[in-house]
């Protein structure tokens, strides 16, 4: 099946007499016949679900779904994009590891991997994701453990060079971890490109409609985790009665450790309910996606040629320092575009105040428009230099363009405009 069938299609398959929608099964427990079948759910000698913080059946149809669009062999549903993240690194990191990170990210990500982990006693640096293999080479250490950076940065939108940052995981022998969040598999499919794991705020794209916050973390299931470096995935876990990750369940290990150790820890699971409304709206992501794609190409021309207009970044716009980049990669450039008027900050704050149609929130990537200043908001906590590295500048104005009627969209920007 292509794609945009398998948004509508994959993940639930029901037989005869059950509901043709998946549903939500709001219940936090499931009975069984006899107490060696409990015995053997947490031994993990047979699959199912023992407990709605560890698995549940609305959320595996989720998990189903994200893992057949992306192209890998599982994935873990968690409370939210921030976790996915938090646990994707943490399932290859313990205290006194390392891992790399392309500088350009969201500021959530930037204070989790800089402030938490350094709690934990795991240390990331921060690469210019445009240096050269051999540069970044020599960030590199023995205790590394991982690479991470984004298909398209949040708000920088530059493009990953997914061939440099493969190359890069390559020589360190460690998982590349790609966050996919702006451009959806409907857009790019990194798994294609050379990443090992992908994660995502389903909060943004997937869910589509600003109602349900969540989190997905998908494994390709081709990394080799007997390489040396990872013996919490080929050495006995003492939790489970000696379970070997990579000997019990192949190259489902890397999920099936997040799930049983990290979710059965610290709760971090997807309610039934918020899975419910993510797997509805991605039901209709292809459809969405390409609408916004349109919609945000429209706006960037139309605020490139304005004369109260500074500057537009937009990676489908051929001035773009990544457009023949994203045609490498994407198929798209997905709905999120930045700007800066003439006046710098204060005047863009008279233009995101006069907007009627997009509206200010902490929020990106849903059907409706709206706009944010990342350097007061969304980037607050980090410093100048965190700021540049981010590509956050002081006048930009981040807009999710939303489906709206595009001349609606453009009348209202134009109005805004006007009261400069």
């Amino acid at each position: 099946m292509r794609l945009e069938t398998n948004t509508i299609q994959a993940g639930w398959d029901p037989k005869n007499g059950e509901p043709r929608v998946a549903p939500i099964v709001q219940s936090t427990t499931y009975a069984y016949d006899t107490a060696q079948n409990v015995a053997d759910l947490f031994d993990l000698k047979a699959a199912g679900h023992m407990y709605s913080r560890i698995s549940n059946p609305t959320c595996e149809v989720l998990e189903q779904k994200i893992a057949l669009l992306e192209g890998g062999v599982a994935a873990l549903a968690t409370s939210a994009g921030q976790m996915a993240s938090t646990i994707a690194i943490a399932n290859l990191c313990s205290s006194g590891d390392h891992f790399i990170a392309a500088g350009s990210l969201y500021g959530g990500t930037v204070a989790l991997f800089s402030n938490t982990f350094k709690k934990m006693g795991i240390e990331v640096s921060y690469v210019d994701a445009e240096a050269p293999l051999h540069v970044l080479k020599q960030a590199i250490r023995p205790n590394t453990k991982a690479i991470f950076a984004e298909t398209i940065a949040n708000p920088a939108l530059d493009v990953l060079d997914f061939e440099k940052f493969a190359a890069l995981a390559k020589e360190a022998g460690v998982p590349f971890v790609v966050d996919n969040t702006f451009a959806t598999p409907f857009l790019c499919r990194p798994f294609e490109h050379g990443a090992n794991i992908v994660t995502h705020s389903a909060t943004k794209y997937l869910d589509g409609h600003a109602v349900a916050v969540g989190g997905l973390i998908v494994d390709k299931g081709d990394f080799d985790w007997t390489n040396g470096k990872f013996p919490q995935m080929t050495e006995p876990d003492p939790s489970y009665h000696g379970v070997v990750y990579t000997k019990n369940f192949g190259n489902l290990g890397y999920i099936v450790k997040a799930r049983v150790q990290w979710i059965r820890d610290l709760g971090a699971y997807l309610s039934p309910m918020n899975a419910f409304l993510i797997n509805l709206g991605m039901e209709t992501l292809h459809v969405r996606m390409q609408r916004h794609c349109e919609n945000a190409q429209a706006l960037a021309e139309f605020l490139q040629n304005h004369p109260k207009v500074a500057w537009v970044n937009y990676p489908g716009l051929p001035s773009h320092k990544h457009h023949e980049r994203l045609k490498c990669y994407c198929t798209g450039a997905s709905g999120v575009l930045t700007f800066g008027v003439k006046g710098g900050q204060q005047e863009g704050e008279k233009v995101m105040n006069a907007l009627k149609l997009a509206r200010i929130l902490v929020h990106v990537a849903d059907l409706r428009t709206c706009v944010l200043h990342p350097a007061s908001m969304t980037h607050r906590q980090l410093d100048e230099a965190a700021l540049k590295a981010a590509g956050v500048s002081p006048d930009l104005i981040r807009v999710s363009v939303g489906l709206e009627h595009i001349e609606d969209i453009k009348a209202d920007f134009e109005h805004a405009l006007s009261q400069l």
